[in-house]
């Protein structure tokens, strides 16, 4: 008679089925805290429900997927975990807002190697946050506990938004002609963007800790890398939905910064000169450049340098737009023009 088997639980196995029940259980009120007029009650269903918008004459669904890459690295050592999921929401906006799009509802992945006290909690805190800002519902996710996959204390997070525009409201490249003005809107720090990077300068050659002063700075490395990634919802969208409208494109500066996407919208044939003389640099992107020694092209196209989005509109309105986005709260500058030209963006 071979010997009996001790039985083995899941949670031997490392995964705790009641303490993913309890933390789901204490992140749904704050779920349910960012429904919307679109969201058709689903209690236990398997996949979240959302009327159609039927305000628009011709909507079209425009999605995203995204996420806050390794800006998480830095909000685990410091263990600062409220911020990553509204960066996750903001970023995902700005991406459809540059369809023309505004955001119907957003659904989120949090990947961990064991739920951890809270840490789900205050993840989601943020998510909740951005949803709230930007008016779109949390209409679902996934909390995947994977023992053996993640290291301890470290996760994984991934965002994902679907918003509407009208067909003939859709801004874009077709629109973008020859004379046009480009509006810088200021960016509030590294947004999400080109963190390897800063956490090979600042860590790994200089010798910082997260709790230590960001040179030339009054706060600390955490609070200067953890700064929320900004949403331009609010501003933009009043200037946008129509055909007519005055905005014929818009750029997202995240990775690869203002030279690998502000060309995703100039057409064949044009180019967008930026000058950057137009805008201060923020003082961390100067303190990144000296302490790693790198010279402004690879800056530029790691970084968005202060600049968060790039409207492209029409010469007559500019003034007009320009004022429109102080108005609503925003730093504007003046950063160039679109002109003839064979290399789609040109920065002098």
């Amino acid at each position: 008679m071979s010997e009996p088997v001790s039985p083995i639980s899941y949670r031997d196995a490392g995964v705790d089925r009641d303490a993913a029940n309890r933390a789901k259980s204490r992140v749904l009120q704050m779920v349910r805290s960012t429904t919307t007029a679109g969201v058709v009650p689903n209690p236990g269903g398997f996949g979240g429900l959302f009327r159609v918008p039927m305000d628009l004459h011709d909507p079209l669904l425009v999605s995203s997927a995204d996420g806050v890459g390794t800006k998480l690295k830095v909000a685990m050592m410091a263990n600062r975990h409220h911020t990553v999921g509204h960066d996750l929401v903001n970023h995902c906006v700005n991406d459809i807002l540059v369809e023309g799009a505004r955001p119907l509802f957003f659904l989120d992945y949090i990947g961990m190697g064991r739920l951890e006290p809270g840490v789900v909690e205050h993840i989601v805190e943020g998510i909740v946050a951005g949803c709230k800002e930007n008016g779109c519902a949390l209409l679902g996710g996934e909390t995947a506990e994977m023992p053996d996959f993640y290291d301890p204390g470290e996760y994984d997070l991934a965002g994902f938004i679907v918003g509407a525009v009208d067909a003939d409201a859709r801004i874009g490249a077709d629109r973008v002609q020859e004379g046009d003005v480009l509006l810088g809107l200021a960016a509030n720090g590294f947004h999400t963007n080109g963190y390897s990077l800063v956490r090979k300068i600042l860590f790994d050659r200089a010798g910082l800790k997260v709790n230590d002063i960001f040179p030339g700075k009054p706060h600390t490395v955490a609070d200067e890398l953890l700064r929320v990634h900004r949403s331009y919802l609010h501003a933009l969208i009043p200037l946008l939905g129509e055909r007519q409208s005055d905005i014929h494109a818009l750029a997202h500066i995240t990775g690869g910064g203002i030279l690998e996407n502000l060309d995703r919208v100039i057409p064949q044939g044009l180019q967008a000169v930026v000058d950057t003389s137009t805008w201060a640099v923020p003082s961390e992107f100067s303190t990144i450049a000296e302490l790693s020694g790198l010279g402004p092209n690879e800056l530029f196209r790691t970084f968005n340098m202060g600049i968060g989005m790039i409207v492209v509109v029409a010469a007559e309105s500019a003034q007009r737009v320009g004022a429109s986005l102080q108005d609503a709260g925003e730093t504007v500058y003046t950063i160039g023009k679109v002109e003839r030209g064979e290399e789609p963006v040109r920065l002098v």
